[in-house]
């Protein structure tokens, strides 16, 4: 969901004018997809007393107002800062008349979104208050989990592992690296559709080392915007984000329509020990009455052997 401008003026009111420049840009572009470069975010750092870190608390509010918390009305935002130094905005998402288990929270959304953008790993992430116990374990599964910084309000930027003692994730059940860390699947469809392709794309970068169901989901607008999401297991079994959840996620953050969409299409392995198609179907249908496409992929012998 777009920012009405009069809630993102009221915001901008509040701070410097570089501040309210990029700002203004980053999220007037048609291709904004929620994100502030390095290089952005080191110019809104060079107001006196200001840090790169006090920067991303600051920009809480204006990633919340993408919040779609249509049960709760409980708007949520998250800011992550990948390896690279890039800022990326995170907002909660809840679907009318599904299992309150598809909430979309404010800081998988923002770590999803640094990860379908090319990121390997977080270093830090903003949050207005501590992140929820199911947050804590969805993120221990990021590969950089051991150093990634939690930055609250008032209070001196803390690792991840004070919030989570006696953790439980990936090492316990024999897995090396984690969520973020770059894969490829190889896995394969017999298709030429744009659409298709951009699922597979996603599927291939997907992270299932538990159940092995790589898969991704790929949307597209009426103005033709794609939009796509990985899928993303945890070692907790229920904190992992279903593709449909993520493809979404990255939808509405970069302001589109959740209505808008024309397309959805689904990629993953044939005859797994899980399957996306049920939840896809479900969240797909809570928003939109288009049907979701299904599409197979053949996993290459070194994946099935992983």
């Amino acid at each position: 969901m777009r920012p009405t401008s009069s809630a993102l003026a009221e915001l901008l009111a509040r701070h410097p004018a570089a501040f309210q420049e990029i700002l203004h840009r980053s999220g007037e572009s048609a291709d904004f997809r929620g994100t502030i470069t390095a290089a952005d975010a080191e110019h809104m750092a060079e107001q006196p007393g200001v840090t790169a870190h006090q920067v991303m608390l600051d920009l809480l509010p204006f990633a919340a107002l993408y919040a779609e918390p249509v049960i709760s009305n409980f708007q949520v935002g998250a800011v992550a800062q990948g390896l690279s130094g890039n800022l990326y905005y995170g907002a909660n998402i809840e679907f009318k008349s599904e299992a309150l288990s598809c909430t979309v929270h404010a800081e998988q959304a923002a770590a999803m979104n640094a990860w379908m953008q090319g990121e390997a790993g977080l270093s830090a992430l903003a949050v207005s208050a501590a992140p929820c116990g199911y947050c804590r374990q969805f993120l221990y599964e990021l590969v950089t989990a051991a150093t990634l910084k939690i930055l609250l309000p008032n209070a001196k930027p803390a690792l991840l592992s004070s919030f989570l003692p006696d953790p439980f994730g990936p090492s316990n059940l024999g897995i090396k690296g984690g969520l973020m860390q770059v894969a490829n699947q190889q896995l394969t469809v017999n298709s030429l559709d744009p659409l298709v392709l951009a699922a597979l794309a996603a599927a291939n970068m997907s992270y299932a080392p538990y159940s092995r169901g790589y898969s991704g989901v790929a949307l597209v607008t009426a103005d033709g915007g794609t939009y796509s999401g990985a899928y993303a297991e945890n070692a907790a079994f229920n904190p992992s984000m279903s593709p449909m959840e993520a493809a979404i996620s990255q939808l509405n953050i970069s302001g589109a329509d959740l209505r808008s969409i024309r397309r959805a299409v689904l990629v993953e392995v044939q005859n797994g020990v899980s399957s996306q198609v049920h939840s896809a179907t479900a969240v797909l249908s809570s928003i939109s009455g288009i049907p979701l496409e299904i599409c197979y992929a053949t996993a290459s012998p070194h994946s099935e052997s992983k």
